[in-house]
């Protein structure tokens, strides 16, 4: 089991596009990143509390 995404897996794993989610990046809304090396992560708790946040809205 996985304990944090790639941008490519986030999105396969969300259904959302890559430029959905830098859209979102730069509008404050994409889950919080963060750096392992030059690899961007996403959490998989990160990701789960943006996924809340958009259920609750």
């Amino acid at each position: 089991m996985t304990k944090a995404y790639t941008i490519n897996s986030f999105c396969a794993a969300y259904s959302i596009s890559r430029s959905l989610f830098y859209k979102l990046q730069e509008q404050g809304k994409a889950p919080k990143t963060f750096k392992l090396g030059k690899r961007v992560l996403i959490s998989r708790d990160a990701a789960e509390a943006w996924q809340n946040t958009l259920e609750n809205k």
